[in-house]
């Protein structure tokens, strides 16, 4: 762990390093935390933009996307002046505008079986931003075999949906994302988040949360949402909190 703070890494995190649950060392141990993000769209965005305000050391980003005009309605992190350049390489520059002493490693390639566990296994707490049942499963399934913490989140409308998984813990409130999601079929397994319709602020809300997370993992505090879905219903103002066992029959966790 870092032996000492400098005088403008104090400065910086001070509205932090005042919280009695973080403080000094709990700002050094995000200083040495390695956090990996995958998806740079809605979600990503702001999850990326708070981690490196917050003082991760280590950010990996992935994502194989260029900019698109429709995607500036959300994701946040990006202009006018992006468009058809690499999500990855303008978020490492931007976020590099934010705090200058952030590690960032770029993945401007897609995330498949056969180089998921390589790359997740440099990492403290992985973030899931993607859109997608089938990109969930494998970063779900890599989580497990690896025992890494997953914040995972998905956006619909006015909706979002955050929980936190530890699922390689043989515990029954220690769910994975496929024992609260299972596979039912091939049709709904091949439906897609992105298919849907959203409302750029929900996504800076759950990526906000989805920080939140990251961090009081890190750290050790709070209380968490793992076993628990947690549903923002903002059209109607309306919050849920739905509780899941561990399936023992799920192929993932058991």
């Amino acid at each position: 762990m870092l032996k000492t703070l400098s005088e403008k890494d104090i400065q910086r995190y001070a509205h932090q390093i005042i919280l009695k649950n973080i403080g000094l060392d709990g700002q050094k141990k995000l200083l040495m935390s390695k956090v990996f993000i995958l998806g740079m769209g809605g979600l990503g965005s702001p999850v990326s933009m708070y981690l490196t305000s917050a003082g991760i050391g280590t950010l990996g980003i992935a994502d194989y996307d260029k900019v698109e005009l429709s995607n500036l309605q959300r994701q946040v992190l990006f202009d006018q002046k992006s468009i058809n350049k690499s999500k990855v390489e303008v978020a490492k520059k931007k976020l590099l505008l934010i705090n200058p002493k952030l590690k960032i490693n770029i993945y401007k390639k897609k995330i498949i079986k056969q180089n998921i566990d390589n790359i997740l296994k440099s990492y403290d707490v992985i973030v899931d931003g993607s859109d997608n049942f089938e990109t969930k499963y494998l970063i779900n399934e890599s989580c497990v075999r690896n025992k890494k913490t997953l914040v995972s989140a998905a956006l619909r409308g006015f909706e979002a949906q955050i929980t936190t998984i530890k699922g390689w813990i043989k515990s029954k409130n220690n769910p994975c994302y496929r024992c609260m999601f299972p596979k039912i079929n091939q049709d709904n397994y091949k439906t897609d988040y992105q298919d849907c319709g959203i409302v750029g602020g929900i996504a800076g809300i759950a990526g906000s949360l989805q920080s939140v997370e990251v961090i009081k993992d890190i750290l050790g505090i709070g209380k968490n949402s793992v076993g628990k879905l947690i549903i923002l219903d903002l059209l109607l103002n309306r919050f849920k909190e739905i509780k899941f066992k561990k399936n023992k029959k799920c192929p993932i966790c058991n």
